[in-house]
């Protein structure tokens, strides 16, 4: 490492060595300069830890380190990415093993350091040699850990985006780049950190973890690239320092090294799937699972945008309804679970059949594959995309018999509120239901014959600790789907309404 005291140089008030007196500088009043002044360091903070932070934002052509005084200085190739760099770090907090470290620009225009620096600079050039094609990348890289992680996802149930990835990950450190890509019949994505102590620690927490409960399982390792390139910014690849990329054709645009890397990465991932490795929603103690339910969230709020899906259509085609018993009320319920309905039409002609308008695409996407070959009413219903792009309402002194209800301002919508648990509590129709919001006076009993009404069988019952909220399971999913159309938002008195969710657990 280089040592301050042996450079046999001063410092100055940026812990520089030699140079004009900036003493009289305000730190804010520092010049753009291509040479960035890092302090604040953990004490084991290592040289390629530092040169990471400069990585994402463009060549690094030298770097000091100050050990004795916890501070380190990086030569970027350009002002331009230094600019980039320091006006990132100013909205993102830059961390180095989990540590928050200050960043801004030197008084230096550029550095000047010894020979004697040898590791440093040894250091500098594997990661350079890394950044450019070439077959001694992986020699290079032994010595180097990856702020990079390939990420397969295994038994992909649900979509998997770039923002779910980012909210999951993210709290590990600051992720700099995404890109996401399909091999082999599988989700696959490349994710840069800042430094690779929280790719580490993100492989470690994460690897073999499930996003949703019993799917999408991640399978987690080091990639052999230490940058990505990013050309675009759109719904397969993202670089969080470069907010001004271009949307691009919506496909990711990749270096040479990368599709190097590729080939050389696919498969020490794959292997079985376990079962449910701890993924988010409610714990039986109705406690929240360990990893953070935002990615749960971004699926529920419909913002979970399917492979080649992202143009399609908000509005669903039911067919195969019980003409004699639906109405817009219990579509708005059922459907209500995976998404905010904002219109319901039965059709006048053809009353097995209805178009339901979601607020979102997606939202649309989440409720098919929950809902299609579900039994409603004792019929099994078909639930397709219509080519619709709303649904319309009947024309003003129109009377089309209720069939057409506009739900657009209901009370009752889901995931209007960001952040809400209803995000976090999205599973498929089982027999078990997840009941809250249960008034402090009502008792098992009470519930057991209230869902009873329902024309079920109530097969096992189970408070939480605090009695607001329960399980409660029913002889079969068409009960189960019976009961909370029927009884999601019942009014148990005081005003207090129950909420009904299904629930992957059972009793």
């Amino acid at each position: 490492m280089y040592n301050n005291s042996n450079s046999g140089m001063s410092s100055n008030s940026d812990g520089a060595p030699n140079g004009s007196d900036s003493k009289k500088l305000r730190v804010e009043e520092a010049l753009p300069s291509r040479v960035i002044h890092i302090r604040k360091l953990p004490n084991e903070a290592s040289e390629t830890e530092v040169i990471a932070l400069g990585l994402p934002f463009g060549k690094v052509t030298n770097i000091l380190t100050l050990k004795g005084k916890n501070q380190a200085f990086l030569e970027m190739g350009t002002e331009e990415a230094a600019v980039t760099m320091v006006n990132y770090y100013s909205k993102v907090t830059p961390l180095i093993r989990n540590i928050q470290v200050f960043i801004q620009y030197s008084n230096h225009k550029e550095l000047k350091t010894d020979a004697a620096n040898q590791r440093t600079q040894a250091v500098l050039q594997a990661v350079s040699a890394a950044q450019s094609p070439g077959s001694e990348v992986q020699e290079v890289l032994a010595a180097v850990s990856s702020p990079v992680l390939r990420i397969i996802i295994d038994n992909m149930f649900y979509p998997v985006t770039l923002d779910v990835l980012q909210q999951i990950f993210s709290k590990f450190g600051t992720v700099m780049k995404i890109i996401t890509f399909t091999k082999n019949n599988q989700f696959q994505a490349l994710l840069q950190f800042s430094d690779p102590v929280s790719a580490q620690q993100a492989k470690l927490a994460l690897d073999g973890q499930n996003i949703y409960n019993s799917c999408c399982t991640l399978r987690i390792d080091f990639s052999k690239l230490v940058n990505l390139n990013v050309k675009y910014n759109n719904d397969k690849s993202r670089d969080y320092t470069r907010p001004e990329l271009p949307a691009g054709d919506g496909q990711p645009s990749f270096d040479p090294t990368v599709a190097v890397a590729f080939s050389k990465d696919s498969s020490s991932l794959l292997g079985k799937i376990p079962g449910d490795g701890g993924g988010f929603g409610y714990r039986d103690d109705g406690a929240l699972n360990p990893l953070s339910a935002a990615a749960a969230a971004a699926a529920a709020a419909g913002r979970v945008a399917l492979a080649g899906q992202t143009g399609s259509s908000g509005v669903l085609l039911v067919s195969n309804l019980n003409e004699e018993m639906v109405t817009p009320q219990s579509l708005f319920t059922l459907f209500g679970v995976y998404g905010d309905v904002q219109r319901v039409k039965i059709l006048y002609n053809k009353k097995d059949s209805a178009l339901i308008q979601m607020s979102e695409s997606n939202q649309a996407q989440l409720a098919m594959s929950h809902l299609n070959g579900q039994k409603m009413y004792g019929k099994i219903i078909r639930v397709t995309l219509s080519k619709h792009q709303t649904v319309a309402l009947p024309r003003d002194g129109l009377d089309d018999q209720g069939l057409t209800k506009d739900f657009a301002n209901s009370p009752l919508h889901r995931f209007k509120k960001p952040g809400s648990k209803n995000f976090q509590n999205i599973f498929p129709p089982s027999a078990t239901l997840h009941l809250s919001n249960i008034p402090q006076d009502v008792t098992e009993d009470d519930l057991r014959l209230l869902f009873s009404n329902t024309g079920g069988t109530v097969k096992a019952f189970k408070f939480f600790q605090d009695r607001k909220m329960a399980l409660i399971q029913m002889s079969t999913v068409e009960e189960a789907i019976q009961a909370l159309i029927d009884l999601h938002n019942y009014n148990m008195g005081g005003n207090q309404h129950l909420r009904v969710s299904f629930s992957k657990s059972t009793i």
